[in-house]
């Protein structure tokens, strides 16, 4: 399911959540963004993406088409708050240079990224506080609470490996540099929940990026999930502020499908995205006993 949907059912069952680990996979998907909670001890989670994309740059005179895979292994161990990462992105395209006659015609193929990284869970607001229903008074259910404008916070810390050469990066970033990235996340009442990255990425290398996602999901009902999503890309090889809409769907509580198009409001150049993903959970979790 995706990323939020499991938080949201918390939202709606809370008093039955004794830890991270739920009965339904709690996918990274749709989106770019990372939820501030982990999949649970001893849940291998894997998610893959296609993304047929196409760029056009008016100020250059050219574009490109192509297609994308990303991949996400994700892995609990240890403590319920701790997380494995490994995820990555493979672009094959083709760019049009229209400045010269006859057009220049480029094949292009490599790794847009390559992490290795671990997240932990810092902060969960609801951790000692489980919000009990009362069975006498529906009023005191629906009661605002503002323990809800808190967010969970996590923590994730990993490290980029650039190939030599990388179209898809800037002149002179090779080898091995380390990313930050924080998660906030918000499971509100009304079946919504918003979760805030910030990103500095390949710090010390010759391409130093600062990001920010902002997503915003909420559960129509137990299967299916909308989306939308901001990200602002900042550097000095490339700089963007991205928009996204999508959706998931919930085929069985190991087994997630999703779709979501992105585009932007500048035209150097002007992204058109279209993306569709699979998450899949190969569940060994075992409840500790008390």
């Amino acid at each position: 399911m995706n990323k939020t949907l499991l938080s949201i059912l918390l939202t709606l069952l809370p008093y039955i959540a004794i830890s991270q680990y739920t009965d339904v996979i709690n996918s990274n998907k749709p989106g770019e963004s990372f939820s501030a909670f982990s999949v649970g001890i001893n849940v291998l989670q894997i998610e893959t993406g296609t993304t047929f994309l196409k760029e056009k740059h008016d100020l250059l005179n050219s574009d490109f088409v192509g297609y994308g895979l990303d991949f996400s292994i994700r892995y609990g161990f240890f403590k319920e708050e701790l997380e494995f990462l490994t995820f990555g992105t493979y672009q094959n395209d083709i760019f049009y240079n229209y400045r010269y006659n006859p057009t220049q015609e480029i094949s292009r193929n490599n790794f847009k990224e390559i992490k290795i990284a671990l997240k932990y869970l810092i902060y969960d607001p609801h951790k000692n506080h489980e919000d009990i229903p009362s069975v006498y008074s529906y009023r005191a259910n629906q009661k605002f609470k503002w323990r809800s404008l808190l967010p969970a916070v996590s923590a994730m810390v990993g490290i980029n490996i650039d190939t030599e050469r990388n179209p898809y990066t800037s002149e002179g970033v090779k080898g091995v540099s380390p990313f930050f990235l924080i998660s906030t996340q918000n499971n509100f009442k009304n079946n919504t929940v918003l979760i805030t990255n910030l990103i500095l990425d390949r710090l010390g290398s010759n391409q130093t990026d600062f990001e920010y996602i902002v997503s915003l999901t909420k559960a129509l009902n137990i299967n299916w999930v909308v989306f939308v999503e901001t990200q602002g890309i900042k550097s000095d090889f490339y700089a963007d502020n991205l928009f996204s809409i999508g959706a998931a769907y919930l085929l069985s509580k190991d087994f997630q499908i999703d779709g979501s198009i992105t585009t932007n409001n500048k035209n150097t150049p002007k992204v058109y995205r279209v993306k569709l993903g699979l998450s899949y959970r190969f569940d060994f979790h075992k409840d500790k006993a008390l």
